[in-house]
């Protein structure tokens, strides 16, 4: 893996992507985009009534991802090593689990347009972790948009992310087992890879962790 210019961190609600994306930045002198989720109005109303405001909360994120990919174009990526905490794929995985029947095929209408102008990373992290240890981090961080979030829920979209990346092929990618490794980010910042060179040839050597 020679040209590492744009690294994508996935995984499901609670997992750490946005610690992890951090610390890579800190040790790699990396730039970052981050998920502004703060700023989508409907996601409060959402996890208090799912089924009424689903498609509005949807169809937010999927026009903000495609803003900030778009700005992502603009970046000179081949100079600067971008990480990212999603993938504009993640939009998809979410809404097969939030819409209904009705709303599902609009919204695939909408994704399939905004897809073509969509950079795909040079790597994809993936974290894993099990739904109980999912919901403790999330109790954990205490954001008030999250206090009614259910297990169920969590469960079930961990269980979308599982199956996706189990037939992922698009680009190479690294799987993190949250669980066998808890402190992978403490790990990651004291550990020796300390440059964009020392971490590629790391990902080369060792594609896959589980």
């Amino acid at each position: 893996m020679r040209n590492l210019y744009y690294i994508a961190i996935e995984g499901p609600i609670g997992v750490g992507k946005t610690s992890l994306v951090k610390l890579l930045a800190e040790k790699l002198e990396a730039r970052t985009i981050l998920e502004q989720f703060e700023e989508n109005p409907f996601l409060t109303d959402f996890y208090d009534d799912p089924e009424r405001f689903a498609f509005q909360t949807q169809l937010f994120f999927l026009l903000q991802r495609y803003q900030q990919q778009q700005e992502l174009r603009q970046v000179d990526i081949f100079h600067n090593l971008l990480i990212t905490d999603y993938m504009f794929v993640k939009d998809r995985l979410f809404a097969s689990l939030n819409l209904n029947e009705k709303e599902l095929p609009l919204y695939e209408t909408v994704a399939n347009l905004l897809e073509r102008n969509v950079i795909n990373p040079d790597l994809v992290i993936y974290l894993q972790a099990d739904t109980d240890t999912l919901m403790k981090n999330i109790v954990k961080r205490k954001r008030s948009f999250e206090k009614n979030m259910s297990r169920d829920y969590i469960d079930a979209l961990n269980q979308v992310y599982n199956e996706y990346f189990f037939r992922y092929q698009d680009t190479p990618l690294l799987i993190i087992n949250s669980n066998r490794y808890p402190n992978a980010p403490a790990v990651l910042k004291s550990s020796s890879i300390a440059s964009r060179k020392r971490f590629r040839n790391a990902v080369t050597c060792s594609p896959t962790v589980s």
